[in-house]
């Protein structure tokens, strides 16, 4: 039976976007289809990114990992690292001797793996001095999302409007999962096949049934993993330091277009102040913890802006990007990237 399972869903996937002209992106998301441009689609790409934050003793960098095996010298002892167990090796050396330099010297070449999979051999301390020089250069880019682990093989359907051909396709790791997402085009649709199961970082396992309890697994582990949590900002200081843009917003229907061209300040006396050109409007903001979650509450009086008022529920943010929601009937969102 489950071949016949499976043609029905292509089916049913290939007949709900064959009318996609007459439905809105909420619509699908509703129905559990995602495009390229989905805040899901993106938050998987970077669930499924290289871990690389469980040797940032040895290379410093959250943006790429050091490939098995290689040597390292840490306080005149070679230690082998063959295995992701013998960081810890590395770790304990660090810790035994409060007097010592605890400096880690890496035998080169080695391979580097970044976040995207892609490898570059380095071969000598001055081109890895110059490469993590480089990723320094990127502090904010946001990057794997670690504690949540998804349970492989997964099954995608797909259906491409440019050509009305509905497909399906196995997914078995992590890569293949980053590159699928990535190779995605604005004529993709998709939709994940549920259950999905995960498991968090305290390797509890989950079954996944639908898109938003994914992303709130998603947001989860964004919340309570430590690996993700490596820099702590405060909110209300990183909101009101410079100006912002809107690179994305979706009410039903993603809008962003319509807020092209503005900037926002946030200032300290709870006032924003939008300006596009000539145009000028002064509105209210705040900001408040909820039951251990951060809301942004936004009140302008424009037709066109208070289309954002709301109190947004805060889902990640760094020095040049915030990213809120709104959870109700449907599932709305706001972003704001330094400008």
């Amino acid at each position: 039976m489950y071949p016949l399972k499976k043609y029905l869903s292509i089916v049913a996937l290939l007949f709900l976007l064959s009318c996609q002209s007459e439905m809105d992106e909420q619509n699908n998301y509703a129905q559990g289809t995602v495009t390229n441009t989905s805040p899901l689609t993106s938050y998987l790409q970077r669930v499924a990114m290289v871990q690389t934050v469980q040797d940032n003793v040895i290379d410093r960098s959250s943006y790429c990992t050091i490939k098995l095996p290689y040597t390292v010298t840490v306080n005149n002892v070679k230690i082998a690292i063959n295995t992701t167990a013998d960081y810890q090796k590395v770790i304990d050396n660090i810790n035994a001797n409060t007097y010592d330099d605890d400096i880690v010297k890496i035998d080169f070449p080695v391979m580097m793996v970044y976040y995207n999979y892609i490898e570059k051999n380095i071969p000598n301390e001055a081109d890895f001095n110059d490469l993590i020089d480089y990723w320094n250069l990127y502090p904010d880019l946001l990057s794997k999302i670690n504690g949540l682990n998804i349970n492989y093989p997964i099954t995608i359907n797909s259906y491409n409007s440019a050509n009305q051909i509905a497909s399906s396709q196995s997914i078995v790791s992590d890569q293949a999962f980053f590159n699928f997402i990535k190779n995605l085009n604005s004529s993709q649709y998709i939709s994940l096949q549920y259950p999905i199961t995960i498991a968090d970082y305290n390797n509890q396992t989950k079954s996944i049934t639908n898109n938003l309890e994914f992303e709130n697994a998603i947001k989860y582990a964004i919340d309570y993993c430590p690996e993700n949590n490596i820099v702590t900002l405060d909110f209300v200081a990183t909101i009101t330091s410079g100006s912002w843009g809107i690179p994305y917003f979706f009410n039903t229907s993603e809008k962003t277009a319509s807020y092209s061209g503005y900037s926002f300040v946030f200032k300290s006396d709870k006032s924003i102040v939008a300006t596009k050109g000539a145009i000028m409007e002064t509105g209210q903001w705040d900001s408040k913890l909820e039951y251990g979650v951060r809301e942004l509450q936004i009140n302008f009086s424009s037709e066109l802006l208070s289309k954002l008022n709301s109190n947004w529920k805060l889902f990640e943010f760094n020095n040049s990007q915030i990213r809120l929601r709104d959870v109700s009937t449907s599932t709305n969102y706001l972003y704001f990237e330094k400008k």
